[in-house]
């Protein structure tokens, strides 16, 4: 083999090789494998009749033997600057939108999965979804904690397991399409059915 980047082994000084024979003189060689053993002849079944198996117990699992994994869900990305900027300006279009505020926290959630299903089958890229900023609880301070259930609900349901085969990310929205009471989510591409 010749050609750039190729270089010979660079070769074992006098007291290198010195070195090594004298550590070579050391080592013992490994002990020969033991020889598989030959299966067991065939039992004749006509000796002896056939009793019905049992069932081995419950608790006696078969040691090294692990339950099959199920792969982790794909991590959630934050929307690119670039495209983050270009839905700011309008320059690329929000491909759909949902409005949940005012409704139940079940009912939103129902038709949240049912709308991301549909943006995923129709191909889109970002959508918006609108939770609403919510309303003070008991009259308190607009900025207290206990502001907007949607609001805190809504990035948990687009964060767990089960969404995020459609979801690729979400972001807060720009002032422009709500702020604090909207989300940018990424539509991840609709995979071929298995």
């Amino acid at each position: 083999m010749t050609g750039r980047g190729f270089r010979r082994p660079r070769r074992l000084s006098e007291g290198e090789r010195a070195l090594w024979d004298a550590v070579a003189k050391t080592v013992r060689p490994l002990a020969p494998r033991p020889p598989e053993p030959e299966p067991a002849p065939p039992v004749e079944a006509a000796a002896k009749p056939a009793a019905e198996p049992k069932p081995p117990p419950a608790a006696a699992a078969p040691r090294g033997v692990a339950a099959p994994k199920v792969p982790a869900p794909p991590p959630l990305a934050p929307l690119e600057p670039k495209l983050r900027r270009r839905l700011t300006r309008g320059v690329v279009a929000i491909d759909a939108r949902i409005d949940l505020h005012g409704l139940r926290q079940d009912e939103a959630h129902r038709r949240l999965a049912a709308f991301l299903a549909s943006a995923q089958a129709g191909g889109c890229r970002v959508v918006l979804v609108i939770t609403g900023k919510g309303r003070p609880e008991d009259g308190g301070d607009w900025f207290g904690p206990e502001r907007g259930v949607l609001r805190r609900s809504v990035p948990m349901w687009l964060s767990s397991p089960a969404a995020r085969s459609v979801v690729v990310g979400f972001e807060t929205a720009d002032a422009v399409h709500g702020g604090v009471g909207a989300l940018y989510v990424r539509i991840r591409k609709a995979g071929p059915r298995r």
